[in-house]
């Protein structure tokens, strides 16, 4: 076996998920297993189904599956549709996409409203789309929330306003798998009935676990669909969860890592959180205009706090780019997909990360942009430097 050569410093992770682990949640889930039928397993069950609650914003139930948030959206659509029913969806990016090819596999009508994936969702769109359902065919709106492929991030109330303003029936689903925890999420304010998410983005954690915040009318739902369930059945979720307990063998491993990571949350404050992260995206954004590069998302008011999608010149490769950087600098930049495939590389800024980080990150890109011959600015870290060193400036005490 060849012997790689030592990399002094630390990888830089900078792809929108999986994210780095804070070292207090890889110390929590190097604890030794519990009987996961025992008292002590109990209160930590009790513990993160209840804390999870808060990231959501909901007062309602949040199920815990040990799962990909594939697992979730899966989970969504077979608790409550019948082999048949209609779902309107938009092509946001390529998880859009998947979502879709997930309903078309169970049997369900997708009714997708297509972008040219520099957009979030219109709900202007939505709206006209219910309002000329006459029959009330659409049984679920399905978007997702931050389109980590594009950069993209959905104004979920306006969604909401347009389902309530067209006065359609249809459940709200939304996919907020690497939203959750980096962009405002508010479940019951916002009238959601299913919300998905996953462990491995905001929430600091590994890949494994997926969450589901469901609403009282889905829960309704649930009586009257049809579609196959077994391992994603909610009945059996709500009947163990009522207790602390999980139907089947729990990863107990990984919840151990969910109460850590819900307690770091708590202790930066949610909205402190949410203020990190644009702040991070701003100044990567920033610098990509200085460099005089291209922005995917070409709307502000869509700009994603998680992660930024940049296009590269025509003539220049992004994978032959980040494969440069990732040779030089021992870091990782997210992959373009799908139609972004060769065309964009991703910037991640979510979860445990902050000004250096970011920093650190924006440097190996302006780096690489020469090493890689890629026509460009000089500035970018300037730019993104000069912006965090202002914003991070303690706030001016009130004249006395």
């Amino acid at each position: 076996m060849t012997k790689e050569p030592r990399r002094p410093g630390r990888h830089f992770l900078q792809i929108p998920g999986p994210t780095p682990v804070p070292e207090r949640v890889l110390a929590a889930m190097s604890r030794q297993i519990l009987d996961h039928r025992g008292p002590d397993f109990q209160r930590l069950g009790k513990s993160v189904l209840a804390g999870v609650k808060g990231l959501f914003k909901t007062k309602n139930p949040v199920i815990i599956y040990p799962a990909s948030g594939t697992g979730a959206w899966e989970a969504a659509l077979t608790n409550t549709l019948s082999p048949g029913d209609k779902v309107l969806m938009v092509e946001t990016g390529q998880f859009a996409v998947l979502w879709k090819q997930m309903a078309d596999r169970l049997g369900l009508v997708a009714d997708v409203i297509a972008t040219d994936w520099r957009i979030a969702v219109d709900a202007n769109q939505i709206e006209a789309k219910l309002r000329a359902d006459k029959d009330r065919s659409i049984k679920a709106v399905c978007v997702v929330h931050n389109e980590t492929s594009t950069g993209c991030c959905t104004r979920l109330d306006e969604v909401r306003k347009a389902i309530d303003a067209a006065g359609h029936p249809a459940l709200f689903m939304v996919d907020t798998i690497s939203g959750l925890a980096a962009a405002d999420l508010r479940h019951d304010e916002w009238g959601i009935d299913v919300t998905v998410a996953g462990s491995q983005k905001g929430l600091m954690l590994p890949p494994g676990l997926s969450f589901t915040a469901v609403s009282d009318k889905a829960i309704a739902a649930t009586k009257t669909a049809k579609l196959t369930r077994a391992y994603f059945n909610w009945d059996d979720m709500f009947a163990s969860n009522d207790g602390g307990w999980f139907p089947y063998t729990p990863a107990t491993g990984l919840l151990y890592g969910l109460q850590e990571a819900i307690e770091l949350i708590n202790d930066e404050g949610l909205q402190n959180v949410f203020d990190r992260h644009e702040r991070l995206a701003e100044a990567s954004r920033r610098a990509v205009r200085a460099w005089g590069l291209e922005l995917n998302c070409r709307e502000a008011k869509y700009y994603s706090p998680a992660v930024t999608t940049v296009l590269m010149p025509d003539g220049h490769n992004a994978d032959q780019f980040r494969k440069i950087v990732l040779d030089t600098f021992n870091m990782s930049l997210g992959t373009g997909l799908n139609k972004l495939a060769g065309k964009a590389f991703r910037i991640g800024h979510l979860g445990d990360t902050n000004e250096l980080t970011v920093m650190g990150a924006l440097t190996g890109i302006e780096m690489g942009l020469s090493i890689a011959g890629v026509p460009h600015k000089k500035g970018g870290v300037d730019a993104a430097m000069a912006y965090l060193a202002e914003a991070m400036k303690p706030a001016k005490a009130e004249a006395a």
